[in-house]
């Protein structure tokens, strides 16, 4: 058998093995795993590298629309390349409801701007801003059926937080469609009244943004959260969890045989809210929520994952540009921390990250690497085994990895939208030297040879965490 493709002398590790063998690619997909396979059109030389499935980030935000005067850095086109050039082959970024709007004009609204336009394939969460009988009764449902099988509602934040009782009705939606429901969970009200006394007392600057969302906030949200999730019977994500306290609710609720997950992201392993006290508004470039914390609880996000607590890790891409009006330096007679767009660029810097802190110092093992970065990702929002794997049937979705190269990150070697990173002069050893995409190269030896559009959309089943209970 003759094949597209063969990839020669790197070590393969999957989420459960690792092991030497080649890999034959023939139609897009992996075709054969073994030793002299024959002919290709084309040998890959792979020695002296790791052969790793593609990431997956799937919590990222792209194209998305922010509050009046602000814009995003990243739209499909360059979001996705970004995604490539840090070892992904997928990622799933989020078509946002807000008031007023149609859920399924939004969805169409969103494929418009990707369109065409992506380097690695992506799939769609939704955004659950207003919990209408008709988005309920009619649109989510219908949305669901037709792949949209998760989606996230928030806790806080002015236009998107949701009460207790709409919570309940979008996770009672969620239950009878075996949907899985991503939970943004930090107290709003809390939020609000420690950032009116905050600026009352004249403290506005970046560095209080953390002040204004502590540790407990985040904590009440998480339980509550799962305390919500327990009425109902329903499955549910805790997105970015950034400390020991969230993380053991989450802990707590898994003992006691609930369905609920971890998600934690590479700012609350490599950033603290020291970062936020720059001079003049430096610290706004870490703004995001919630914040980075302290060293502590740096520690128990790295239990988390190490014990499971955590299925996943993603980058919580929300990027925006510094030296722009439109981004993070707010306009003039805005002063306050309040008004500075939360999130930051990274879906280009998660794997790096994670593979030399984690794998490189112990922390972890290669093959927790592959599932907290890829596997994980596929099985828990209905990928798996297309994606996620190297896998006889899977599509040939390969970062081929040189895990000796040393770099040191910074802001020249981005290619995204923003004007800068949050991990700048962070040293790494490890970094992914070639992407492919279904057996095409979209980076290769660390240069850009595929093109908008090389990317899909990639229609997603029902996660099996959200499976009833006598499945």
């Amino acid at each position: 058998m003759d094949f597209d493709t063969i990839i020669r002398g790197g070590t393969i590790a999957t989420a459960s093995d690792t092991f030497a063998c080649d890999i034959g690619i023939s139609g897009g997909r992996i075709a054969a795993l073994g030793e002299n396979l024959g002919a290709a059109k084309e040998i890959v030389d792979a020695r002296g590298k790791l052969v790793l499935p593609g990431g997956i980030d799937s919590h990222v935000h792209v194209s998305q629309p922010s509050a009046p005067g602000i814009v995003m850095a990243d739209d499909f086109a360059s979001g996705t390349r970004a995604a490539a050039f840090g070892g992904n082959t997928m990622m799933l970024p989020f078509a946002l409801q807000q008031k007023g709007e149609s859920l399924r004009q939004v969805v169409k609204d969103y494929h418009a701007k990707a369109d065409g336009q992506c380097y690695v394939d992506v799939s769609f969460h939704l955004i659950i801003a207003d919990a209408t009988e008709r988005v309920l009764g009619q649109e989510l449902p219908a949305l669901v059926n037709d792949g949209y099988t998760s989606f996230k509602v928030f806790m806080t934040y002015e236009g998107l937080a949701l009460s207790d009782l709409e919570m309940l009705n979008v996770m009672s939606v969620a239950r009878e469609t075996q949907a899985l429901v991503m939970v943004h969970a930090e107290n709003y009200d809390a939020i609000r009244f420690l950032t009116d006394r905050l600026e009352r007392a004249g403290k506005t600057a970046p560095q209080y943004h953390a002040a204004s969302r502590p540790i407990p906030v985040e904590r009440e949200a998480t339980h509550r959260a799962i305390s919500l999730a327990e009425l109902i019977d329903v499955p549910i994500m805790i997105v970015h969890v950034s400390n020991r306290e969230a993380m053991e609710e989450i802990r707590r609720a898994q003992q006691r045989g609930l369905k609920v997950y971890g998600e934690t992201c590479p700012q609350y392993l490599v950033l603290t809210e020291k970062d936020l006290e720059g001079l003049n508004m430096e610290g706004a470039k870490y703004v995001c929520s919630p914040p980075p914390r302290d060293k502590q609880s740096q520690q128990a996000c790295w239990e988390g994952m190490q014990q499971g607590v955590f299925a996943l890790f993603s980058s919580d891409h929300c990027p925006f540009r510094y030296d722009d009006p439109q981004g993070k330096l707010i306009p003039k007679g805005r002063t306050s921390f309040r008004w500075v767009p939360n999130g930051i660029p990274g879906v280009e810097t998660r794997l790096p990250i994670l593979f030399s802190e984690g794998f490189g110092k112990g922390r972890i093992s290669l093959n927790q690497f592959v599932a907290l970065t890829a596997t994980n990702h596929a099985k828990t929002y209905g990928l798996y085994p297309k994606k996620g794997t190297i896998a006889v049937g899977s599509d040939a979705d390969i970062a081929i990895w040189d895990p000796k190269r040393e770099v040191t990150i910074s802001q020249a070697l981005m290619h995204g939208g923003s004007d800068y990173t949050p991990y700048e002069g962070i040293k790494v050893t490890g970094w992914p030297v070639s992407t492919m995409l279904r057996g095409r190269f979209v980076v290769r030896d660390r240069e850009l040879v595929g093109k908008p559009g090389d990317g899909a959309y990639v229609p997603r089943d029902k996660s099996p965490l959200a499976a009833p209970r006598s499945a």
